[in-house]
This record gives structure tokens, C-alpha cells and sequence, in this order.
């Protein structure tokens, strides 16, 4: 087998077993358990859960999950930021994943309609990653992986989802961190911590 291959089939192994760990420990992963991780890890807490975020992203872990709890360890402008740092690496990942396991196989063997819409998606280009990235229709892991399969620049695809990924966790690490201070009676505390907390909350 060429070096090539075995690559890619170790790539895939590693990608499989990756997938069937994180759904068999699935109910095992929460905020509290993020929280006593993030806390453990001390001035690494950030660069920690950005890992876990990317990840996360890779093994189809529901992100929103994991940006509400940005918020909520974090604060709000903080917690975005990682959020966001976390998501855009692991998109790239799982971008990159694809590319690498499929992509020339793809451009290789498909033909009529399909495409016809591969090659209007890269047409497009980073204007088409903007709109699935503003519209929540898209499932976030599964078109990371699927625009791997096309022919969109890294470059491009990796900046259009930092940008318009934006709006997204800010919104989500402000609802995080809304119920957080809901939840411990403080409602000033909203308006008040954008920048209060940049490490993870006791």
C-alpha cells in the first residue's frame, strides 16, 4: 500500500474510533464536568478549552452546547472569543479531514447534478460558506466535513467562518452567561462582566 494510503486509512481509523469514543461517553460530557476540567487546568483553562472545543467539532459534539458554557465559565466577550477561536480551528480540522480521506475521490467520480452543485458551491466560494455559516438550517459539523469535499480555498473558508461564526457566539455566550446569573439571583451581573471573568468561574 503507498504512503498515501496508509495515511488516509490511518486517518480514518483514528477519525472512527475518535467518533465511537466520543458517542459512547456522550452523557458523560456536561458543563460541570467542563468546568471542573477548565478549573484544574488553572492559566490554561483558555488554551484548554479551545482544544476541547476544536475536538468537539472534529467528533460532531454539539457546539452550542459548548459555547453556552463559554459564557457561563468565562463571561460573555471572552467566552466568545474562545468559542470562537475553538470553532474555526475545528472546522478547519474536520475541512481538512475531509479534504485529505475524500476529496480527490469525489472530484473523480461525481458527474451529472451533483456536480453541477459542487461546482456551483465553489463557485461561490467564501460567499457560500458566509450564507451556511448566517443560516442555522445547516448543521455546523456536518458542512464542515462536506465543504472539504469541494474545491473552496482553505484560506477563504477558514476566514468566512471566523467572520460570520461571529454574531453566533456572542449571542450564545451571552445567553450562557445570562443563565448563569439568572441562576445565582444576580441579574446586574449581565450588563456588568463582559470582561469580568477571562478564567473559568468556581
Amino acid at each position: 500500500m503507498k504512503p498515501a494510503s496508509l495515511g488516509r486509512a490511518g486517518l480514518l481509523v483514528a477519525l472512527v474510533a475518535g467518533l465511537s469514543l466520543a458517542f459512547a461517553n456522550r452523557d458523560q460530557f456536561s458543563q460541570e464536568a467542563l468546568q471542573a476540567w477548565l478549573v484544574s487546568a488553572g492559566w490554561w483553562a483558555p488554551v484548554l478549552f479551545v482544544a476541547i472545543y476544536a475536538a468537539g467539532t472534529v467528533l460532531f459534539l454539539p457546539g452550542s452546547v459548548l459555547t453556552l458554557a463559554a459564557g457561563a465559565l468565562f463571561g460573555i466577550l471572552p467566552g466568545a472569543l474562545y468559542s470562537l477561536a475553538g470553532a474555526t480551528l475545528g472546522a478547519v480540522l474536520a475541512f481538512l479531514v475531509a479534504r485529505h480521506l475524500a476529496g480527490a475521490w469525489v472530484v473523480q467520480k461525481t458527474g451529472g447534478r451533483l456536480k453541477q452543485l459542487i461546482e456551483g458551491v465553489e463557485a461561490e466560494g467564501w460567499r457560500f460558506v458566509a450564507f451556511v455559516r448566517l443560516v442555522p438550517l445547516f448543521p455546523f459539523n456536518v458542512v464542515n466535513y462536506a465543504l472539504g469535499l469541494t474545491r473552496i480555498p482553505l484560506a477563504a473558508y477558514a476566514l468566512a467562518s471566523a467572520v460570520c461564526m461571529l454574531p453566533g457566539a456572542v449571542a450564545y455566550a451571552w445567553l450562557g452567561h445570562a443563565g448563569r446569573a439568572a441562576l445565582a439571583g444576580d441579574a446586574n451581573a449581565i450588563r456588568t462582566a463582559c470582561w469580568r471573568w477571562p478564567w473559568p468561574r468556581r
